[in-house]
């Protein structure tokens, strides 16, 4: 099975909303999509991201057609 690792510059280049320095601080507080280190690299396995990103969706819609 292949998952595309991303770096944290690269998850905020794919996720603009995203910022890196948000994602940092995150880490740091034991929040946002599970990350993991490599030597000094901080990398994001990126169906983390799209699952935490899917998992943020659903906690917080609103409204709508049912």
């Amino acid at each position: 099975m292949s998952d595309q690792i991303m770096t944290t510059k690269q998850v905020s280049e794919e996720y603009p909303f995203l910022p890196a320095a948000t994602l940092r601080y995150w880490r740091h507080a034991g929040r946002g999509p599970k990350s993991f280190v490599i030597g000094a690299k901080v990398l994001y396995r990126k169906s983390e991201v799209e699952r935490w990103l899917a998992e943020q969706e659903q906690a917080t819609t609103r409204g709508g057609a049912s």
